[in-house]
């Protein structure tokens, strides 16, 4: 089974289980710490083919907010400074871009009374490209990114310091494709698809 179907299950059965539970004290969770943007490493061609895409990563402060609906159950919007990555063609730097992927989810969290709770969740991501700098092959020309909306599936591990802090990690996929154009004529879609993975300190109120 894939990972978005197992995120998927795992969520229809925190909806089955967890809905009928009274709302809970404290429901927000506010959560800072880096997330790093790792594209995959096959990023598609661009001018039919002629043109290898390569994406690198990047590693910048981030922000998260949940809201609990019950024990188990929360929605989380994910928030970071912009990333900023180097885009190669064919091996050769060519561009330079900015970019903000905020991320809202809903997640299950599997033991939340315990010191250690892992959790999983499903959601909608909106990516918007901007700062496009080029250089190398591309000096002169006015390359141009679109945004894009995708699916998202995260996964992690929350440690329960006390009743109001805690520290954890996690891990999304994200489903990013973006339309490249040059000098507005449309060469192809870059499929940036990224992990991202981080560490961070929450407080829950």
């Amino acid at each position: 089974m894939s990972l978005a179907r197992r995120s998927c299950v795992a969520i229809l059965v925190a909806i089955m289980t967890g809905v009928a539970q009274a709302q809970i004290e404290d429901p927000w969770v506010v959560k800072v710490g880096a997330h790093d943007v790792n594209p995959k490493s096959d990023n598609g061609t661009l001018a039919g083919g002629a043109l290898a895409v390569d994406v690198g990563s990047s590693l910048r402060p981030s922000a998260m907010l949940e809201y609990l609906l019950t024990r188990n159950i929360g929605i989380e919007l994910l928030a970071a400074w912009p990333f900023e990555h180097n885009v190669k063609l064919n091996g050769v730097d060519a561009a330079q871009t900015r970019q903000l992927p905020p991320t809202l989810s809903l997640q299950y969290h599997f033991l939340p009374q315990t010191s250690l709770s892992p959790f999983v969740g499903v959601g909608l991501n909106f990516t918007r490209f901007f700062n496009v700098n080029e250089r190398g092959p591309l000096t002169g020309a006015d390359l141009t990114l679109g945004n894009s909306w995708g699916f998202a599936a995260h996964g992690g591990l929350d440690w329960r310091i006390n009743e109001q802090w805690l520290a954890g990690v996690d891990l999304r996929w994200i489903d990013i494709d973006t339309t490249a154009r040059v000098n507005g004529v449309k060469v192809g879609t870059v499929n940036v698809d990224p992990l991202v993975y981080g560490a961070y300190v929450g407080y829950r109120f």
